[in-house]
């Protein structure tokens, strides 16, 4: 046997024992059996190449890490609330109007460990043309902290007020912390975590990608949007702190979306979320009044912080998804610019609108991410013939991430329904009981509604047959997507 045939046949065998790890560790962790079939295919048919691919992207190193982090932690902030007569009375109102979502509220304390807390006042604000000078107004006025966590942060027109509101805040000697994606920061240059530091502010970057923890991270996003100031004012949704948000800046990529201001006893839960990740990426525990001051009532919402990730929180906002789907009595309005939920909540919402439920779903008409749009359009026939609704609406690119149930519950927050964010991104939401809440944004989904265009089940069976190949391939990389 020549040098060559030895050297070919040495490299069949490392590449056999590399796919063959790949198989065991997928079948023995991967949850979902199309991951694993996607990823022992992948490990096989690309010699090599699929076993890097793994390596960097298959395999969840967080969920021991970041638990252990939290067990040492040594603060407990105190997240309940006495409840009151008042409280009493409404939660006794509801249970009468509404006792098919009881069970919905209670799943959500399953979930999450954590009480529905009364007493806060939740406010929409639309685009950031809304959020951003809310955003800066409350730091602005901040006496004690500010705790910063964003995707997205760039060094921009809008980047740059932030940074601006933040050296003042620090001059009055606020605290100030601030956390980035690794991933989220370099989406401009300069990179928004050295514009920081370089203005005396105390910024990390969240899970860093650079080599040798590029294949240990790479795959692992914080996707979160949290701005909380002195404990007591908070804010979350989808909106990322870039000018693109910002309609009135007439951006070259436009983008809408819903963001959110919130008081009351609930901001508690959105600093718990950015301590642990702040904890997590820094060692630092941050505690004390200044950062968690005594919970006070401020509105009349219902409401609970669901977190979500690659952890031990791991699918846990699928579950509450799809437990909302199985107490809607009414209607169900999902918006979404991503949608590709796995298998279980696409029956779900079959199940759900073949009960009687009118079920809609809206997505952008045009995505930003072709390949995405691509493998979502080839699976929305089975829930279109099944008798949900879809609504295609007009640019600019729709970012709203946005769940309401019966015009009472409503689910904010950062997450997308597609599988990085159910499955790989950590992600932050909170769910809310309250009609007027739920009534101000079925007013926002209206208005949507009356621009979009319904997407029948004939347009996407009238595809060509070369476009719905296209799809069908996109949508077998779905578990990567």
């Amino acid at each position: 046997m020549d040098e060559w045939a030895i050297g070919g046949f040495l490299i069949a065998i490392v590449n056999v024992v590399l796919a063959g790890g790949v198989t065991v560790h997928a079948v023995l962790w991967k949850r979902d059996s199309r991951a694993v079939i996607s990823w022992v295919g992948l490990a096989w048919l690309a010699p090599f190449l699929g076993a890097i691919l793994y390596l960097c992207l298959g395999i969840n190193r967080i969920e021991r890490r970041a638990a252990g982090l939290e067990r040492r932690t040594s603060w407990t902030p105190d997240q309940g609330l006495p409840l009151n007569a008042q409280d009493l009375q409404e939660a006794e109102e509801f249970s009468r109007d509404h006792p098919n979502l009881i069970g919905l509220g209670k799943a959500g304390q399953k979930l999450t460990g954590l009480p529905m807390l009364p007493g806060n006042h939740i406010e929409v604000l639309i685009d950031g043309d809304q959020a951003y000078p809310a955003m800066i107004e409350a730091i602005d006025k901040a006496q004690r902290s500010v705790s910063l966590l964003s995707y997205i942060f760039d060094y921009d027109r809008v980047g740059e007020k932030f940074l601006q509101a933040l050296t003042r805040a620090h001059a009055r000697q606020v605290k100030i912390r601030v956390l980035i994606d690794d991933v989220g920061s370099k989406y401009s240059r300069p990179n928004m975590v050295h514009q920081l530091k370089a203005a005396g502010l105390t910024a990390e970057s969240f899970l860093p990608t650079r080599i040798p923890r590029l294949p240990t991270y790479s795959n692992l996003r914080n996707h979160r949007k949290i701005l909380v100031v002195d404990g007591t004012v908070g804010f979350t949704g989808g909106t990322n702190i870039r000018e693109g948000h910002c309609l009135a800046l007439q951006p070259t990529e436009p983008v809408q979306c819903l963001h959110f201001r919130l008081q009351g006893p609930v901001v508690s839960q959105l600093q718990t979320v950015f301590a642990i990740d702040w904890a997590f990426t820094t060692g630092e525990n941050i505690s004390g009044e200044g950062w968690f001051p005594e919970a006070t009532r401020a509105g009349t919402v219902w409401a609970r912080g669901v977190e979500h990730g690659p952890d031990e929180h791991f699918e846990k906002l699928t579950d509450l998804m799809a437990a909302a789907l199985a107490s809607a009595r009414q209607s169900v309005r999902i918006v979404t610019p991503y949608f590709l939920p796995k298998a279980p909540l696409i029956q779900a919402l079959n199940v759900t609108a073949m009960r009687g439920v009118a079920v809609e779903i809206y997505v952008p008409s045009a995505s930003n991410i072709a390949l995405v749009q691509w493998a979502a359009t080839a699976q929305l026939w089975q829930i279109l013939e099944k008798g949900c609704r879809v609504y295609c609406t007009p640019p600019p690119f729709d970012h709203t991430k946005l769940m309401i149930v019966d015009g009472v519950w409503a689910l904010i927050g950062s997450t997308n329904w597609d599988p990085r964010s159910l499955r790989l991104n950590f992600e932050f939401n909170v769910e809310c009981y309250d009609q007027h809440l739920a009534g101000r944004l079925n007013e926002i989904v209206d208005a949507k509604a009356r621009s979009a265009r319904e997407l029948q089940l004939a347009d996407v069976n009238g595809r060509s047959f070369f476009v719905r190949l296209r799809d069908g391939l996109a949508r077998l990389l779905t578990p990567y997507l």
